[in-house]
């Protein structure tokens, strides 16, 4: 009965149209159908599959909707999400969006597993880590960092 894949995660946001739009137009997601819940939030996804639930944080009765943490979470669980990862292809791409759109990146390359990652932060400071596997060398318009 092993676990097969993450399906997707929530993200409780600060300013949900300004999230929605960082994740949007800074990372190509797409807005996907969502049902009615009670409260404003979106789906997010690509290719036709939902990666990432989206809810504005500080609304009314939230214990009833969010289940994942408290108000205090940040701080006093370790168990808080550290950072969120995902794959991704034409790293030299991401690099220029970033740039353009004034985003701050860091990047890391591991040689030993032909690894390339770009790390950047949501607007509620959320690290996303993205993966650009079988990277058999540095890029050599990267910036070592790590």
């Amino acid at each position: 009965m092993p676990v097969t894949e993450l399906n997707h995660y929530f993200v409780r946001s600060r300013d949900l149209e300004k999230s929605r739009h960082f994740y949007c137009h800074v990372l190509g997601f797409e807005i996907m159908p969502r049902p009615d819940f009670p409260f404003p939030g979106y789906w997010l996804g690509v290719n036709g599959a939902i990666q990432v639930h989206m809810g504005q944080d500080g609304i009314p009765e939230a214990e009833k909707y969010y289940y994942g943490t408290t108000a205090g979470s940040a701080k006093d669980n370790a168990g808080v999400v550290d950072h969120i990862a995902f794959l991704a292809t034409d790293p030299e791409a991401f690099a220029r969006r970033f740039r353009e759109l004034g985003v701050s990146s860091r990047e890391r390359y591991f040689a030993e597993v032909a690894l390339f990652q770009i790390f950047i932060a949501d607007p509620d400071g959320l690290t996303i880590e993205l993966n650009f596997p079988n990277t058999k060398t540095r890029p050599a318009w990267s910036t070592p960092t790590a």
